[in-house]
């Protein structure tokens, strides 16, 4: 543990831009590692790419043909023996509150591989994922390790206002991602959560490009103002829409799911006001779930908006999807459809949620033969419930 504390001790006085160099010096110094690499995934999680100061560059990593891959996948420590050494390469999931940031890999000597030494090994990377995220605020070195290729104008703006790509705590656990990850304008998501409520809003900004990706940010950003009031959401689905319509007069409107969900009792009040669909899986049962279809925010002038609600279950597993998964069709107009897509969820339910939303997006890329070329979004959420955790 006097190891432990040392490297943790270094690791939050160090640097934001060093503690890679730091984290490696540290574990050098008090777990005798022979080498530490740092890999961040990247924003389609196809790959993991090394964090290297630029202009330099590494080897990505594939995520689903590696060893490294391996420990990303499944969240766990994975081992190597390096026989001409004597050593183990170990992969440590680095991971913020289920948040999946990449692989901390580090070459120990195989006496020093201990299962307290893993044990310890691996809270370090998870403590190194805190301090990126962190570090974030005021570097750009994990931000540009994660592109393996140049974002968009739009895909920067979208990327730097979600909340992440993942969360977990004991009643739920949620994963979320957008494709064509490195040019994506109009899709979000976003969600909020206190000691006894958690809001979650799906959006889709009419348009393409930067201007897609400015009506969407004033949305979020006008629902996360009217949330941080304190107030219900179908009074903030009113304001936000107040505010797109001050700025646009209804000639761009913003498509929106909006829920709240009670952690204690799983009662849910939602307010649709678009395209976005939700869809719950229950048992073997996979089925749409349709509400009162509302005006988009921003159409027109002072809509009312009225919540509904509906029960959430321990064990249900909610799918959020936007016109980009449901409405894709192929080259010679084929759709996807809601029975694929329903075929599409039963196949992923044994993952867990933070993987759930990539696995959807490979179907539907699988089926059209090609990457997507209109935005799709998909969230997952399962649901565990206050008391227990499936």
């Amino acid at each position: 543990m006097t190891n432990f504390l040392a490297v943790e001790r270094a690791v939050r006085t160090a640097a934001p831009h060093d503690l890679l160099h730091t984290v490696r010096a540290a574990l050098v110094e008090q777990y005798e590692a022979i080498d530490v690499d740092l890999l961040m995934a990247d924003y389609s999680l196809t790959v993991l790419q090394p964090v290297t100061e630029l202009p330099h560059t590494a080897q990505p990593l594939p995520v689903h043909a590696s060893p490294e891959g391996r420990a990303f996948g499944s969240q766990e420590p994975y081992g190597q023996l390096v026989s001409r050494e004597g050593a183990v390469d170990l992969h440590l999931p680095v991971t913020v509150r289920g948040d999946r940031l990449g692989i901390l890999s580090v070459r120990v000597p195989e006496e020093r591989c201990t299962p307290e030494s893993v044990q310890e090994l691996t809270e370090l990377a998870e403590l190194l994922g805190h301090e990126i995220i962190v570090a974030e605020r005021d570097t750009d070195l994990y931000l540009q390790a994660r592109r393996a290729s140049r974002l968009t104008l739009a895909a920067e703006m979208q990327w730097q206002l979600l909340p992440g790509r993942a969360c977990t705590r004991k009643e739920y656990a949620i994963g979320a991602q957008l494709e064509p990850a490195y040019a994506i304008h109009g899709d979000n998501f976003d969600w909020a959560t206190t000691s006894e409520t958690l809001t979650l809003s799906v959006t889709n900004g009419m348009g393409e490009g930067i201007q897609a990706s400015l009506l969407t940010n004033l949305a979020v950003n006008a629902l996360r103002n009217a949330r941080r009031a304190g107030i219900g959401i179908a009074d903030q689905a009113a304001l936000a829409d107040q505010a797109l319509y001050a700025q646009h007069r209804g000639d761009e409107y913003v498509s929106t799911l909006l829920l709240s969900f009670e952690l204690a009792t799983g009662h849910t009040k939602v307010v649709d006001a678009g395209s976005p669909q939700l869809w719950r899986q229950r048992g073997k049962t996979v089925e749409r779930m349709t509400f009162e279809a509302q005006l988009p925010l921003g159409m027109f002038e002072e809509t009312e908006y009225v919540a509904q609600e509906f029960e959430t279950l321990p064990g249900d597993r909610l799918i959020f999807v936007s016109d980009g998964v449901y409405a894709a069709a192929t080259e010679v107009g084929e759709a996807y459809g809601e029975r694929k897509l329903a075929r599409a969820i039963q196949s992923v339910g044994l993952l867990p949620a933070a993987a759930v939303p990539r696995a959807i997006l490979q179907e539907l890329s699988s089926y059209l033969n090609a990457d997507a070329d209109d935005d799709a979004l998909v969230v997952c959420l399962d649901w565990f419930g206050r008391g227990s955790r499936s």
